[in-house]
């Protein structure tokens, strides 16, 4: 059992701490009304974590916020019940609400960026409640922002105290509102999506620090989250939820291996594992959840569900219990999980008798097919950063003597944790940063060496998915702009060509023609991912380097997005340089994986060689870090389990601007000695195309092989 697997003295007879029944919440906007929550029930109990997954739109988010009392504008609660420890807060005016929230129930937020304040210091915004809710002075709510800092093991908490948001990393970052968030000790803690964009290690720290502060300080914890190997990790009980209700609550351990409901047996199987076969078309829910301003009259999921009949899109199906402490709604109720070896995107959960046999993926070019399309030769980028007051100028090393190949048609996959220099290589790939030494071959041309029409030309065949492909698309551009904009700076086409060109992408990544006159702010993420893929693909490149391409989408979504690029990587022969902090991700799509770690290369393998016979302690740590979505089966790896505590524990990365002497991830191994302050390590081999970086290893090298004989 993981660490923060099941906690809390969890007493099923006693007065629940918080109370939810039929909660109602509407949006009101401009153009309709939407029932964001219709009938919610759950209970809280105190040392109890109670997690809510499901696809974005579900109403996860809306319950937590219509339980802080923090709905947007037009929102409002319209029915039932909200009761903390007997109280009525539903209808309690503002004024007293104010008491309550922060004090008695806090939040922590999804984007710690955009909820902490940029104009104040971390102390001033810790500080802050306590002083309100608890009448403290300046100095003892500095006293208390002190303290919360070193309670939630950030190092140097004195020196913090004075920084301001934009100073910390997005790990220190969840921290501090963390730190916000119990600086009253609240009796409920509702965590909306506190690891989404974090590092495997990162979301590994956070998730423990909730778990170990929920137990500390006698709370209960609303885990609001679409990661199901979080679920299956770090909660008692589970609530499913889609459309704005809850479709199915048990324990967790009874929910994964015996749920009933199909859409909770998609979500888990649209899963990836480490065990996935590249070779297995990743499983997904087909099509999207319904309007809620006209939600359909029966079943919800009764459209995208392979067991649908005419009740079930005419009648709603009520709750019912068919175990104790188990609920569900649902008229042709399924009996656990998808088998190993799924189907493919087909309707989910469709009777047995009508299974589809397992469904493959396209097939990997011959080995001996390709000579390398991208070539990187001892990379290396450097920022100037300035001269300080005294001692010499400074620069921050991004990228320090990075070397690799990306054969033709195949698939590099890049890992590492932020800061580790991953997106800045991204750039100088499709050269769109100049490297300060080095250089990148692609295509048979040297890019630093390019200049004008030359480099336009080659620019063709290097393309880019960003990672928030909101912010990569241009708001003021409709999509058929959008799409039409690469042609027209390459000279391409005729203006009928290219909307005949344009309507080919869209069929491809599987988008309707009449997107073309919206705007990216009125698609979901996983349309506004197909978008930018469809942008990458319009010019016919040879090689996409992907920016971390589905971290913000849905499981569900994530698995199709997956299955399109090897779909569409078969039938163009495309190469993929994919970059991601999800090593599930890079585990399913790459054909080599390399391990990344302040600016170098450390390890890089076959996925086989990396994930099952890692021989870099950081690589183990990373792996032993990934939540495992089954109940009680703890991290990944049994290999990394003692170099996952350093990897993922408190201790952060070093800064760029001065890494360490000798080894660079000495100062976080449990294995290094005095020889990895004073020597860097080398690659070494450890199997044939299978090399890593380090004095110490966890698996021993390859013999060197003998000197050649000197000739008489």
């Amino acid at each position: 059992m993981a660490a923060g697997a099941r906690g809390g003295d969890v007493r099923t007879g006693e007065e629940p701490l918080l109370a939810v029944e039929g909660l109602c919440t509407s949006i009101r906007t401009s153009r309709s009304e939407v029932r964001a929550v219709d009938g919610v029930d759950l209970t809280l109990r105190r040392g109890e974590t109670l997690g809510l997954v499901g696809e974005s739109g579900s109403g996860k988010s809306m319950t937590g916020l219509s339980v802080m009392g923090l709905l947007p504008p037009g929102g409002r609660v319209t029915g039932g019940s909200i009761r903390l420890e007997g109280r009525e807060l539903a209808d309690l005016p503002e004024r007293r609400y104010q008491r309550i929230r922060g004090n008695e129930i806090a939040m922590v937020f999804q984007d710690p960026m955009t909820s902490l304040n940029p104009t104040r210091t971390i102390g001033e915004q810790i500080a802050e409640p306590v002083r309100l809710h608890r009448g403290a002075s300046r100095k003892e709510a500095r006293d208390r922002a002190l303290e919360m800092l070193a309670m939630v093991g950030i190092a140097g908490p004195a020196e913090r105290l004075g920084q301001y948001p934009h100073e910390l990393s997005g790990g220190l970052r969840q921290r501090v509102m963390i730190a916000m968030a119990l600086s009253c000790e609240p009796k409920v803690l509702i965590a909306d999506e506190p690891t989404t964009a974090l590092d495997v290690t990162v979301q590994a720290q956070v998730l423990r620090l909730l778990h170990d502060l929920k137990e500390r300080l006698g709370m209960a914890m609303l885990l609001i989250t679409h990661d199901m190997g979080v679920v299956a990790q770090w909660v008692d009980r589970v609530g499913v939820m889609y459309a704005g209700g809850v479709i199915e609550s048990a324990g967790t351990a009874e929910l994964f291996t015996g749920m009933r409901h199909p859409y909770a047996q998609g979500l888990l199987a649209c899963t990836p594992r480490l065990t996935q076969r590249r070779e297995d078309v990743l499983f997904s829910i087909p099509g999207s959840p319904p309007d809620l301003a006209a939600p359909p009259a029966g079943c919800r999921f009764a459209d995208r569900c392979g067991r649908a009949d005419d009740r079930c899109r005419t009648e709603a199906p009520a709750l019912t219990e068919p175990r104790p402490g188990h609920t569900v709604a649902c008229w042709h109720p399924v009996d656990g999980p998808l088998p190993a070896a799924a189907p493919g995107p087909a309707k989910v959960a469709a009777p047995a008798a009508d299974a589809a046999p397992a469904t493959t993926g396209p097939e990997a070019p011959a080995a001996g097919a390709a000579d390398p399309v991208m070539v990187v030769e001892d990379l290396v980028k450097e920022y100037p950063a300035g001269r300080p007051l005294r001692g010499p100028a400074r620069s921050v090393k991004a990228v320090s003597g990075v070397s690799f190949e990306v054969p033709r048609g195949r698939t590099f996959g890049l890992v590492g944790e932020s800061g580790s220099g991953k997106s800045t290589l991204a750039r100088m790939l499709v050269a769109l940063e100049k490297p300060s030494s080095g250089g990148v071959t692609a295509l048979g041309g040297d890019l630093a060496r390019l200049r004008g029409r030359e480099l336009r030309r080659h620019r063709r065949d290097l393309q880019m998915m960003f990672q928030d492909s909101l912010d990569a698309l241009d708001p003021r551009m409709r999509v058929g702009a959008a799409l039409a904009e690469p042609f027209a700076a390459q000279g391409v086409g005729t203006a009928g060509e290219r909307l005949a060109a344009i309507h080919g992408l869209l069929d491809e990544v599987g988008l309707p023609h009449d997107v073309l006159d919206r705007h990216p702010h009125e698609f979901s993420g996983g349309q506004r991912q197909r978008i930018a893929l469809a942008r990458a693909l319009a010019l016919n490149p040879r090689v996409i380097v992907a920016d971390e391409p589905v971290s913000a989408l849905d499981v569900s979504i994530r698995s199709q997005v997956l299955n399109l690029m090897r779909r569409l990587q078969a039938k163009h022969d495309l190469t993929f340089v994919v970059i991601s902090h999800d090593l599930t991700v890079v585990r399913y799509l790459a054909d080599t994986v390399g391990v990344m770690y302040l600016g170098k290369l450390v390890e890089i393998g076959s996925p086989d060689d990396v994930y099952l016979r890692a021989a870099h302690p950081y690589t183990a740590g990373l792996i032993a870090a990934i939540p495992v979505p089954e109940p009680g089966a703890g991290a990944a790896g049994d290999a990394g389990a003692e170099a996952g505590d350093q990897a993922g524990g408190a201790i952060e990365m070093p800064s760029p601007f001065d890494p360490p002497s000798g080894c660079r991830f000495r100062t976080r191994c449990p294995r290094a000695e005095a020889r990895c302050a004073e020597e860097e390590p080398v690659l070494r081999d450890f199997g044939p195309g299978h090399v890593a970086a380090c004095h110490f290893p966890l698996r021993e090298p390859e013999p060197a092989p003998e000197p050649a004989a000197r000739a008489v």
